[in-house]
């Protein structure tokens, strides 16, 4: 009953870059942008992947994957964000709140963990090529796949279960551009000790030990790259590692940062562009970096439209 009471707020109000009034109007043109190149660009990636059956193998199988959670990733944001960048303050219920909290962490965690099993698919590829199709068989990459996706719905059940567990009494603004955990924890009007060292505890265990593990992996292949007798074979394996690790630092560093102390003495301002950088960046930089720079997804690309100009010529 006491707690019945304690717990007031019913809705919270998502201020955005409310400080800096004369910037939201640009950073909503820009943020559109990005958005649309975003869906854009893991949507032509599903396309391409699920129509070429020669790109039916684990890495691009992965690629697929990390596509739908960028995807996902993106509208679960990036809408709430424009309409908060729109407006002075934006209101969002409670339950919508939980939704987009629990939607975030399912999806940033499922990626945390698609990203290594990416590592690992191209360590043994690269490291192991002789004994890949064994090492990385249908089975073994069904079971990562859905590990994968396992990890990131308990994580974020768990996470933002217990988060709103909390009763929250007001104030009810939330400084931030969308319901990330961090400053919703900030107005919980209880002791979260626990839950900051279970945050502690669970960023090490899904965010820093993944990305130790592909720091590894990565130390591995480039001591195979640097045995190749091709020149050739080098730079291509080169650039796929270069362009995956270009990737998950970015999104690894930023998430590590905001999630490793939930209430950081950070500045509110800060803690947008942290979360901006993986929320934002690093969906939008995925496509470009693994198709752009991928030979084999450029050629079914254009095999994909010579198909579609020739369906229309007919």
């Amino acid at each position: 009953m006491k707690r019945q009471n304690q717990s007031s707020v019913v809705e919270f109000i998502l201020l955005g870059f409310s400080n800096f009034p004369e910037l939201q109007g640009q950073l909503f043109g820009v943020f559109l942008v990005i958005y649309l190149v975003t869906l854009m660009g893991n949507a032509i990636i599903i396309v391409v992947i699920s129509l070429d059956k020669s790109l039916h193998v684990p890495m691009y199988l992965f690629l697929l994957n990390l596509s739908v959670v960028e995807v996902s990733f993106s509208a679960v944001i990036m809408p709430e964000m424009l309409v908060v960048l729109s407006t002075e303050k934006t209101v969002i219920s409670f339950l919508s709140c939980f939704a987009q909290m629990y939607f975030i962490l399912l999806f940033g965690g499922t990626e945390c963990f698609l990203l290594g099993a990416m590592a690992y698919d191209r360590f043994a590829a690269i490291c192991h090529p002789l004994n890949y199709p064994m090492i990385m068989n249908k089975r073994v990459f069904m079971k990562l796949v859905m590990f994968s996706w396992v990890s990131g719905i308990m994580v974020a059940t768990v996470q933002t279960t217990w988060v709103f567990s909390f009763p929250f009494c007001g104030p009810n603004e939330i400084n931030h551009l969308f319901c990330e955990t961090p400053p919703v924890l900030e107005l919980a009007c209880a002791n979260t000790f626990l839950f900051e060292i279970y945050a502690f505890t669970g960023t090490i265990l899904i965010v820093m030990v993944p990305f130790l593990l592909i720091l590894l992996s990565y130390i591995q292949v480039l001591y195979a790259i640097l045995k190749m007798p091709s020149t050739t074979g080098k730079q291509k394996a080169f650039s796929t590692c270069a362009s995956h690790l270009t990737s998950v630092t970015l999104f690894y560093g930023t998430a590590n940062m905001t999630y490793l102390q939930p209430k950081s003495g950070y500045s509110p301002e800060t803690k947008k562009l942290m979360s901006l950088a993986y929320t934002l960046l690093t969906p939008l930089l995925n496509p470009l970096i693994y198709s752009l720079r991928n030979s084999e997804m450029k050629r079914a690309l254009m095999k994909l439209w010579q198909r579609k100009v020739c369906l229309h010529t007919v």
